[in-house]
């Protein structure tokens, strides 16, 4: 359990807007980790123990089905604003592989973006056979690889005299240097960064003694996931000073200098195609995942006959269309706007956000159906629900909050910044309570399932693993 919950969460994206603080950055992945990553993992193994269904019936059960039906949507459009942002790291690796002056060309990665996405859409068309097992060999490619890497070239570029950018650990500062809000923003990009611990809850009820053994799981896979995040991000640090790390680019600038300084100039080549195959791999696998879900739910007659139609093959083909029109939409604003760091990190705050309301939700139907549901069997029950549940919700609340103020380094100014993010995640994320608004009762195309007392129970095969979109 410890492992795939790992696996789910561990990702190099977000290294380098870590790198820039150095030891400081130990803190900014200790504290979500424990406010937030294992308060989500504990209240979704019991939410997951006692309902089946996801979010949709766990948030369905406790506030309604306009809410229930919300969660469900935010937890997808969240990922279809991730894509833009994952496929912007995409290009930037591509980039280092041709011309690395490409990787500010806003044109250059809004192209890409487009192209890899579409590209990917047609290969999910074709069901789960065209992608399968294609996750895990990403994941070893392009995370497990370039992570383990960035820590042993470190070691071998200051083993052969290289000047590390990074402090000795007695001068710090291991906390982040207070400049006003704008100074901890990147905390709140840590939350994306442990998203998607509730995808591996459904797994409890599989596990030998999970009251026992699931909370002994939840330490050993956060020391997993700080030893993968902390290592690598410190030696980022240790090939690129602060002020020149690169938001999209970062990984790869340390790489550089890292062969460069041992006489392997195109080691940073064989990382970039590394990355780019973890990345790809990643989407293919994601673009069908979370829109599944929502298929599933709007079956139940919370979406117009015409999206959920599948092929031949199964695919909810209506539904990608739908999330690849919104990506393609996205895509433009990195042709259009000067700066691809901005944008790289407007998209990134903006799956945040989305994602938080989801959790906000999940944290108050979880304290909520211990009240009105005291009855209903759970396989695992999280200790000191009231404090976890708080924990946990507050500081989804705090995140959501602080991710409206414009971070260090960005140029939009703040009133843009913010009407921005604020534009986007409204007119994303209202669209659930819309639908619902014009719902017929001609969309039902199957029952709905009675989920409230139903216990769950262990898919046919306990291999089986589940892993997070924007993480991956």
């Amino acid at each position: 359990m410890a492992i795939l919950i790992a696996t789910a969460v561990a990702s190099v994206r977000g290294l380098p807007a870590m790198a820039g603080y150095g030891w400081a950055s130990i803190f900014l992945y200790v504290l979500p980790a424990i406010v937030f990553m294992i308060p989500v993992a504990l209240v979704a193994a019991e939410l997951a123990s006692g309902w089946k269904g996801g979010v949709f019936v766990w948030v369905k059960e406790a506030f309604g089905e306009r809410m229930g039906f919300s969660a469900i949507w935010q937890q997808w459009i969240q990922n279809v604003v991730w894509y833009p942002a994952q496929l912007a790291f995409f290009a930037s690796a591509l980039a280092y592989v041709f011309n690395p002056a490409l990787a500010n060309n806003g044109l250059f990665t809004g192209l890409v973006i487009l192209v890899v996405y579409w590209f990917s859409t047609l290969i999910a068309f074709r069901g789960v056979k065209a992608f399968a097992g294609v996750s895990k060999w990403g994941f070893i490619a392009g995370t497990i690889v370039p992570s383990l890497g960035l820590v042993l070239f470190a070691v071998l570029f200051l083993s052969s005299g290289g000047h590390s950018s990074l402090p000795p650990a007695s001068q710090g500062p291991w906390l982040p240097t207070w400049t006003g809000l704008a100074s901890i923003v990147l905390i709140v990009s840590n939350f994306l960064s442990y998203a998607g611990m509730e995808m591996n809850a459904v797994h409890v009820n599989e596990m030998d003694k999970p009251g026992k053994n699931f909370p002994r799981a939840i330490v050993l896979a956060a020391i997993i996931i700080l030893i993968v995040f902390i290592f690598p991000t410190l030696a980022i640090s240790v090939g690129v000073p602060a002020s020149s790390i690169n938001l999209t680019q970062g990984v790869l600038q340390a790489f550089d200098v890292f062969f460069t300084q041992i006489g392997m100039p195109w080691g940073t080549t064989v990382m970039a195609l590394l990355i780019v195959f973890g990345i790809l791999a990643s989407v293919v696998t994601w673009i069908p995942g979370p829109s599944k879900g929502l298929l599933l739910v709007g079956r139940q007659g919370y979406l117009p006959p015409s999206l959920q139609k599948t092929n031949k093959n199964d695919m909810q083909v209506p539904i990608m269309v739908i999330q690849g029109i919104i990506v393609t939409v996205l895509a433009v604003l990195f042709a259009v706007v000067p700066n691809v760091q901005s944008v790289f990190w407007i998209f990134s705050a903006m799956a945040v956000q989305l994602y938080l309301i989801m959790y906000m939700m999940m944290f108050l139907a979880a304290m909520r159906l211990r009240r009105t549901h005291p009855d209903v069997k759970r396989g695992f029950r999280t200790p000191a629900m009231g404090l976890v549940g708080w924990v946990g919700f507050l500081a989804s609340l705090l995140a959501f909050l602080i991710g409206f103020v414009e971070p260090e380094g960005s140029t939009m100014g703040q009133l843009g910044y913010t009407l921005l993010l604020l534009g986007g995640i409204i007119g994303l994320g209202i669209w659930p309570f819309i639908i619902i608004l014009f719902r017929k009762e001609s969309w039902l195309v199957s029952p709905p399932e009675s989920h409230e007392h139903e216990p769950v129970t262990p898919p046919p095969s306990a291999s089986a693993t589940t892993t997070s979109g924007p993480t991956a």
